[in-house]
């Protein structure tokens, strides 16, 4: 379990830590979100951008990416999912993966709603973390 403190000021217990690990990348859960089956693929290798990817590490990141889409669908149900990178982090690569859960819905069905429903959930008390740690 971790300790984490919400943008609300309330301190509370997560469980987190890494969901898969290969020779170029983890997964996680940001445990600033609390959306069950929301997963960060994370290269461990410093780069940026997809075109610094070297040949196994395209094809890792291919393999873990559907992997772990796999359980978010069999274990979780998710249906959707929103993929999100950017090249301008001050972090390493990292691609986010988000579900869409229906209560998500009342933000917004395009990515513009993405942002809402993670300041809502960032600002629950309610912590759910997830079912695909040992299925992926």
């Amino acid at each position: 379990m971790w300790k984490i403190t919400l943008s609300n000021g309330k301190t509370v217990e997560v469980e987190g830590g890494v969901i898969v690990e290969s020779e170029y990348f983890h997964a996680h859960q940001d445990v600033a979100y609390s959306i069950e089956g929301l997963v960060i693929l994370a290269s461990k290798r410093h780069i940026k951008c997809f075109d610094e990817l070297n040949e196994p590490e395209k094809v890792d990141y291919i393999n873990l990416l559907s992997k772990i889409r796999k359980a978010q669908r069999e274990i979780l149900g998710i249906e959707h999912v929103y993929y999100f990178y950017n090249e301008d982090t001050t972090h390493h690569f990292h691609t986010w993966m988000v579900p869409r859960y229906e209560w998500m819905y009342e933000f917004g069905r395009s990515v513009e709603s993405v942002r809402p429903v993670l300041l809502h959930a960032r600002n629950r008390c309610v912590i759910s973390y997830t079912k695909i740690y040992n299925n992926v």
